[in-house]
């Protein structure tokens, strides 16, 4: 009798356990376990994935070394944080086909741009946003544009120039032709004051602080504290905190083959350095942008084009600009 009743719960505990195996192996193949590691030792695996448009994309991470963050470029949605030996789980929702970028929020080592993955998102556009998406090519591609040619400033200033000080002058910079900051560089735009009639009394560093001010009057407090932001980020641990390419990251910078590398040409090189008037200031917002979009070729710059939004680059295009001139 007793080994009949044990017989009948074996049989009740077997039926009630395939349904219940059926939907945990259901839910568990409908999520895509990825795992971290420092680039160097492999990155996100897997670094490929695909998904539908409209259909949720379910994802589980963890770290198996150090602490990592979870990103998707020109998204939103608020890093995540992968803790070494946790899992850490999200949910995508993508409402437009296109190729996307992942990317590790967290300064992981020198190589820690090149953690990075795509997204394969397939079908047809969903909601409000059905219109087709048109893509406007970069500046220096429209411009034809050699981001590797030398740019140096055939002119400097012999301190710092400041919009304040441009202010204080009372020209008035509407009666003079409004250059293009976009494709003119700083150098470019200090010839074309200097020329002006309206400057005649002014000394050379005056002209330098309407520089700055014509500059400064093409942003706004609200794009620096972006640009501040995004630059602390993602470019001081190179770049560093003021600029001057002497961030923590630096040192391991410095004439380092690049992954899989070993000829000459295919190094990493010292991070630019911002306050280095002579190369700044003979550069436009157009080759700025041009190189944050595109990254260093064969340097150990990375592209963020996949990353940020036009927005975002040309808040950071603006903060740049506060290491050569006085806000």
């Amino acid at each position: 009798m007793k080994a009949e009743r044990i017989a009948l719960l074996l049989v009740i505990v077997l039926v009630m356990g395939v349904p219940l195996a059926a939907v945990l192996a259901r839910s568990n193949s409908d999520t895509i376990e990825i795992h971290a590691q420092m680039a160097d030792n492999g990155g996100w695996t897997p670094s490929d994935l695909k998904a539908q448009v409209g259909q949720p994309l379910h994802l589980r991470l963890t770290s198996d070394d150090v602490m990592h963050g979870f990103a998707v470029g020109q998204s939103d949605a608020p890093a995540l944080d992968v803790l070494p030996g946790q899992w850490t789980t999200t949910t995508l929702l993508f409402d437009q086909p296109g190729k996307y970028t992942f990317y590790c929020t967290r300064w992981c080592g020198p190589s820690h741009w090149r953690m990075r993955g795509t997204i394969e998102v397939t079908g047809a556009a969903t909601g409000a946003t059905t219109e087709t998406i048109t893509t406007t090519a970069p500046l220096y591609v429209t411009l034809n544009l050699d981001l590797d040619a030398p740019h140096p400033s055939d002119v400097v200033p012999n301190e710092k120039p400041s919009a304040a000080r441009g202010v204080s002058l009372g020209v008035i910079l509407d009666r003079i032709a409004a250059p293009d900051r976009t494709q003119t560089s700083g150098a470019q735009v200090w010839h074309q004051l200097r020329s002006s009639s309206i400057t005649q009394h002014l000394s050379d560093e005056q002209v330098w602080d309407l520089v700055a001010l014509t500059w400064r009057s093409n942003t706004t407090p609200e794009r620096l504290a972006e640009g501040q932001q995004l630059y602390a980020q993602n470019c001081a641990a190179c770049h560093g905190e003021t600029g001057k390419g002497d961030g923590v990251i630096a040192p391991s910078l410095k004439k380092t083959p690049m992954p899989g590398m070993t000829m000459t040409g295919h190094e990493t090189v010292a991070p630019i350095d911002f306050t280095d008037a002579k190369n700044m200031l003979g550069a436009s917002d157009a080759i700025l942008e041009g190189k944050i979009i595109r990254g260093g070729m064969g340097t150990g710059m990375p592209y963020w084009g996949p990353i940020f939004t036009a927005e975002q680059i040309q808040a950071l295009v603006d903060y740049v600009w506060t290491f050569q001139f006085e806000r």
